[in-house]
């Protein structure tokens, strides 16, 4: 029993990386469209939120009994946390116009080192051998999966720090939305996280767009970026990683990073040479040694 509901944890957790591992390229192919990063974002954050209106509702009627309720302090908190959540997508969006999907997936991960860094300031822990054994093999894996020593390549500086912005975002994401008002059901921080992104995505598309706003969006692409995006991957990674354990989650969750890179091969024709999937495979590497659990009990 306990084997077959570790499986289904498994099974939850592996689709909800997926689904964030092919969003990129969706976007990529919108952009292709003609259409821009404020659209690409705004009809991302307004179905997602509808589509959380939603299942808030559903969960309300079919628990039949009164759901702790966010109080005014927990709704604040979660919108402030979920700005990091719009910075996120925007800074993730804006850096694969700049440099392939490949590459900025990779950046992406670097929430791996940033998230040691962030837990040795913070929280003011040094960093176990097995944490800092990974953030080399993270760095060392970046370094072949960028194909920096290739002189043909030339990757734009703009995309590398958009690509690197992100990933420091969402780690920010990460620590608070663990943090956060955790007593209330995870639709409800889901939501109100989506409300204060989505004042950053706006704040965003008002200052920046420069053109008309192409409504069509919302019909060709929202839908499909936000049940990748915002919808699907929270729930299922909230309903998995509690089967699975944050270890076995994490590492399970590491399928979004291959599933990234093939989807911008077989969609976008980015070629992916040996050495990068060398530093591919490095990276989920360290992502496993660094949440496996080395200790053994007696």
């Amino acid at each position: 029993m306990i084997k077959n509901s570790v499986l289904k944890g498994v099974f939850l957790v592996g689709l909800g990386a997926t689904s964030y591992g092919m969003l990129a390229t969706f976007v990529k192919i919108a952009y292709g469209q003609g259409y821009t990063t404020p659209e690409v974002t705004v009809a991302q954050f307004v179905y997602g939120i509808m589509g959380m209106l939603l299942i808030n509702m559903f969960q309300k009627a079919k628990k039949g009994k009164t759901v702790i309720k966010a109080s005014q302090k927990n709704i604040t908190q979660l919108m402030l946390a979920g700005t990091s959540l719009g910075f996120t997508s925007i800074f993730y969006y804006l850096a694969v116009k700049y440099i392939p999907v490949s590459i900025a997936i990779v950046l992406l991960m670097q929430t791996v080192w940033m998230g040691v860094l962030f837990e040795m300031i913070l929280e003011k822990k040094i960093p176990s051998t097995q944490k800092i054994v990974s953030v080399f093999i993270v760095l060392t894996g970046t370094i072949l999966a960028t194909n920096v020593f290739e002189n043909s390549i030339v990757l734009d500086w703009r995309g590398i720090a958009l690509g690197l912005l992100a990933a420091a975002s969402f780690t920010t994401t990460m620590f608070t939305a663990n943090r956060v008002a955790t007593h209330i059901s995870s639709a409800q921080r889901s939501l109100f996280m989506l409300l204060g992104g989505a004042v950053i995505v706006t704040f965003f598309a008002i200052s920046t767009q420069n053109t008309p706003f192409n409504f069509e969006i919302f019909i060709k692409w929202g839908i499909i970026l936000a049940l990748f995006g915002t919808i699907i991957p929270p729930l299922l990674l909230n309903a998995g990683f509690p089967l699975t354990g944050i270890g076995l989650g994490s590492i399970v969750s590491a399928l979004e990073l291959p599933v990234s890179v093939l989807m911008a091969y077989l969609l976008l024709n980015e070629q992916v040479n040996l050495i990068q999937w060398l530093g591919i495979i490095l990276i989920i590497l360290a992502i496993i040694i660094m949440n496996v659990n080395l200790k053994r009990t007696s």
